[in-house]
């Protein structure tokens, strides 16, 4: 139950749906979500499991990511403050067990809303079924995109285009090489060896657990 009424008005600033269901969900909201606080590294959700609760997350973020048989990592996406689970949701509406693995990346303060509400809501509540639907519309077309990167795209482009994207406006990227190959769906030995290339050639250099862009053209004609 949330009574505080400073955390409801975080909610409702974050997740403007709560303000958008009729009073009647609305108080049922505030009386059945939980708010909960998890580590860095713990792990939410694992492939296989049965979805119970709808995360909804207030800080903090979340790593939601496919393993192969071989170990190897492709993140799907992050869940980030005013952010639900897409996997979780359309694993709610599908009575499906979770696809993918999800851990904890910042420490994170989520709400959880229970499958039974998640499920009643969206035969009751046209503002929360629009909710679902849009989060999982705008999600699919995310995880697509990461799928289509990996099939057709070559890594040396598409670690370019990472950079391009994270790093901040002095071009400066703090990421290990690890994190790289997870967020790509490649080896940490490939991540490697492309970036030694790139800063042998100038674009980059490179210190432990960061790189900082030396050449934003010729990285901006390698993404192509």
């Amino acid at each position: 139950m949330i009574s505080d009424l400073r955390l409801r008005s975080k909610i409702l600033r974050l997740f403007p749906v709560v303000g958008q269901l009729s009073q009647l969900h609305q108080d049922e909201f505030f009386g059945v979500v939980a708010r909960t606080d998890l580590e860095r590294g713990s792990s939410v959700c694992g492939e296989g499991q049965q979805c119970t609760h709808l995360p909804l997350v207030l800080s903090g973020n979340v790593r939601v990511f496919k393993l192969s048989e071989s170990g190897r990592e492709i993140t799907l996406y992050r869940i980030e403050p005013g952010q639900s689970c897409v996997l979780t949701a359309s694993c709610m509406i599908g009575g499906s067990p979770f696809p993918a693995n999800a851990v904890i990346e910042e420490d994170v303060a989520v709400l959880l809303v229970p499958l039974a509400q998640v499920q009643r809501w969206l035969q009751d509540s046209p503002a929360w079924r629009d909710f679902l639907f849009s989060l999982v519309a705008e999600r699919l077309a995310e995880v697509i995109s990461v799928v289509e990167e990996v099939a057709f795209r070559r890594v040396d482009a598409r670690i370019a285009d990472y950079i391009l994207s994270k790093a901040d406006a002095s071009g400066r990227l703090e990421r290990t090489h690890q994190t790289i190959a997870f967020d790509l769906g490649t080896s940490r030995e490939v991540v490697t060896r492309i970036l030694k290339d790139l800063e042998c050639r100038g674009i980059i250099r490179l210190a432990r657990g960061e790189l900082q862009l030396r050449d934003r053209s010729a990285l901006e004609l390698i993404s192509k």
